[in-house]
């Protein structure tokens, strides 16, 4: 009766014509994007850019494509099908992929130019292989490595010699000319690794490499880790056809981290040099850097409380280290990629967030602050290049609007700290890539009603030319159901603290005035992710809207780009700042006349997964169901870096582990409002999450629905299950849902029956 009372009221609508979304296309091929470029590099000489492109046929199956830009001709230069050998890849690249959130990818996932701009470095399957666009058709590809030899985070040297990868936990370089072959260390077995970054650096601090190439080619820094005192963790992997026990070292909150020292040896082998990293074994290897010179290395030392960040420069000839800034906070610094060794003042840039907003500022090595770049009340969330000789400073940041990322260029000599350029063009939101000596930039635009555009600029921001400029018209992937697309509204709210708290919203397709529609509530509610922007995607919120529902996303206190003040809300205990916050967007939602109150169903993953249990713990009476996928529920069990970050160590802040766990307010979550979802093989929220979730629920006869997928990591990654977990989601939320309360039947009756 409900579909035919649906059928019925789209059949007298003007959108009769508008085709809807569907699950099984928004995880289908093509993508729904469009023809979007990614891993986006522009080459050294600046004649070409290179990008990697999904297939029509399978947007995961990437190749390697280039846009030569004199001629704006366009060329697929490798295709990955015809070098893949459908081989398993090794433990370590699927974890490797798992961090990188690539884990559904396949074919060429990431390369590298040489710096002559001739060559291309990649990985298909693990084996690796050289592109020479120099080279005679036919001819052009050079396989480096042979069958089944695993290769890891393969690089070109800074002077093209030699390709560099790490294989079964040990660093190897080939030099190219002598076609020689040199494996650099030889201990990695076991407990160590050398050349890789540990578990939390890829999971949690961005760094995703365990080694660094001196500029002139002359050495190689690499971190070597054992992680011999951290914790294994026991764990069963339930696939469809087996179950396997996996011991993994997880260094879980207030427990031993791994051993890290870092080494400097030869490119042909040879002794390694170590560097003292300090009195103080427990910290964190957050980054290393060469200095221009290639004599000194320069290494960020992260305490273990995550209070402090030193960084420091070592002279490799005399051993001599000079630590040459610190920064302090008393809740938790945070890591950046924004430090640049300048090549014509004894100095360097950094990003510093000293003053309650990150910022760009130049120090001298000796540690003395010259100048602020820039300087607001706004946060930059970037520093994308430097044009020494031109004296520009170009970064990426949301200084006219937070849900916007633009582009920027300020003087390096600080005198338009206040007054910093916008080149970026057209409101929305903006991904940068430089090129070297910032001659040119590729810009990845988006906005609520335009699919990602890819353009070539000048450093002013005009445009040369496009590389995909991926118009929304006859034959694009998504001009099917344009006329469906639903624009959203943007607004802000105030926090029981008085700060803004923006919000999303999307009314019902075919909305009308007078009538009550249920609500689809979702966020991410973590730090560092904003999910409300005025960008495109959010195609599973577009469905929800299409189908009938009012669809609410709003960014609570903890979430970044907003400042210090608002981050440091939920120091020490999670889930409080968080679900106040979220609670003001439900006072705000049902104060609109077109909402229905007793209708309102959450939707969160990962840390929003976490979310909708606090939410229907602590507030159950406000929420008609929640869905929460691969949660955390017990912080004692998630990993060092990131819990310690915001919670402190479990021994420092017992009362604040207690407060924020799920589990102490299991008492508050009511009967049959929540369906639990889990990957079976999650290495980073483990299952036994849920697990405990679960026989929690169950002793206290809380009845639930549950949905586990088995052999499924952290993203439920493939389309397949994607297409499987948004299905029942939408279904689960149709039921709970779409039935029209009693005590709202009479006054709304007509407007519920709206989907």
């Amino acid at each position: 009766m409900y579909r035919l009372l649906l059928s019925a009221l789209l059949l007298s609508s003007p959108l009769v014509h508008a085709e809807r979304l569907t699950i099984e296309r928004i995880y289908g091929d093509p993508d729904l994007n469009g023809p979007s470029p990614r891993a986006l590099k522009i080459a050294p000489d600046g004649t070409r850019v290179g990008f990697l492109r999904g297939r029509e046929d399978d947007q995961n199956q990437l190749d390697l494509w280039q846009y030569e830009i004199a001629s704006g001709t366009m060329q697929r230069l490798v295709d990955s099908a015809a070098l893949g050998e459908h081989r398993e890849l090794s433990d370590a690249e699927k974890a490797r992929r798992e961090r990188e959130r690539i884990a559904q990818l396949k074919g060429i996932v990431s390369y590298r130019w040489s710096p002559d701009s001739h060559k291309l470095l990649f990985s298909v399957d693990e084996r690796l292989w050289l592109y020479d666009l120099n080279g005679k058709p036919g001819a052009q590809l050079r396989a480096l490595t042979p069958h089944g030899f695993e290769v890891n985070d393969a690089k070109v040297s800074p002077g093209g010699g030699y390709v560099s990868f790490v294989s079964r936990q040990n660093l190897y370089v080939i030099d190219l000319e002598r076609n020689l072959n040199y494996q650099l260390t030889h201990d990695g077995s076991g407990t160590v690794h050398n050349g890789e970054a540990e578990f939390v650096a890829q999971e949690e601090m961005d760094r995703a490499t365990g080694y660094w190439w001196a500029p002139d080619d002359s050495a190689i820094a690499f971190e070597r880790y054992d992680e011999a005192k951290v914790d294994e963790v026991e764990r069963t992997e339930v696939y469809a056809d087996r179950s396997t026990t996996v011991r993994q070292r997880y260094p879980a909150a207030g427990r031993p981290n791994v051993s890290v020292r870092l080494g400097v040896v030869a490119p042909r082998g040879g002794k390694t040099h170590w560097v003292d990293l300090g009195r103080d074994a427990d910290i964190y290897l957050a980054r290393v850097d060469w200095l221009p010179d290639g004599k000194r290395l320069a290494f960020q030392r992260e305490s273990r409380n995550q209070r402090v960040l030193d960084l420091v420069v070592a002279d490799l000839a005399t051993q001599r280290q000079v630590t040459v800034l610190s920064e302090t906070r008393p809740t938790w610094v945070n890591l950046h990629d924004d430090l640049r060794l300048l090549k014509n003042e004894d100095a360097f840039v950094w990003a510093s967030e000293r003053d309650g907003h990150k910022h760009l500022y130049v120090y001298g090595l000796d540690g003395r602050l010259r100048r602020a770049i820039t300087r607001g009340t706004w946060d930059v969330d970037k520093l994308l290049a430097i044009d020494e000789k031109g004296g520009t400073v170009y970064f990426a940041a949301n200084r006219d609007d937070p849900l916007q990322a633009q582009v920027y260029a300020a003087r390096l000599d600080g005198s338009e700290a206040d007054r910093a350029r916008r080149i970026s063009e057209g409101d929305g939101w903006h991904e940068a890539v430089f090129g070297d000596n910032a001659a040119a930039w590729i810009d990845t635009y988006s906005d609520p009603h335009t699919p990602p555009q890819v353009s070539l600029r000048k450093p002013d921001g005009s445009r040369i030319a496009w590389i995909e400029q991926n118009e929304l018209k006859p034959g694009h992937p998504y001009w099917p159901y344009r006329d469906s697309l639903v624009e959203p509204t943007f607004g802000h709210l105030a926090s029981e603290d008085g700060q803004d708290l923006y919000y999303r919203v999307y009314k019902p397709l075919g909305y009308e005035e007078g009538k009550r529609y249920p609500v689809f509530m979702t966020y991410y509610g973590g730090p560092g992710r904003q999910y409300v922007s005025r960008a495109w995607g959010a195609h599973f919120e577009q469905y929800m809207a299409q189908h009938g529902y009012v669809v609410f996303a709003l960014d609570n206190r903890g979430t970044p780009r907003r400042g210090r003040r608002f981050s440091d809300a939920i120091f020490r205990q999670l889930g409080k700042a968080e679900v106040a916050d979220q609670l003001a967007g439900v006072a705000w939602l049902k104060a609109q006349p077109y909402v229905d109150a007793q209708r309102i169903g959450i939707f969160g993953w990962s840390y929003g997964g976490y979310q909708t249990l606090m939410l229907l713990a602590k507030a159950g009476d406000a929420f008609a169901a929640g869905v929460a996928v691969a949660p955390v529920t017990d912080w004692s069990l998630y990993d060092t870096h990131y819990t310690e970050r915001y919670l402190d160590a479990p021994q420092a802040n017992a009362g604040g582990y207690e407060a924020s766990d799920v589990l102490h307010w299991l008492d508050g979550l009511q009967p049959d409002k929540l369906l639990l979802v889990h990957g079976m093989a999650d290495d980073n929220v483990l299952f036994t999450h849920s697990t405990k979730l679960m026989a929690a629920l169950q002793q206290r006869g809380v009845p639930f629905r549950l949905m586990t997928y088995p052999g499924a990591k952290h993203g439920l990654s493939t389309p397949a299950l994607k297409k499987h977990v948004y299905a029942m989601i939408a279904a689960y939320f149709d039921d709970k849902l779409a039935r029209v309360p009693a005590a709202a039947a009479a006054p709304a009756a007509k407007g519920n029956a709206a989907r």
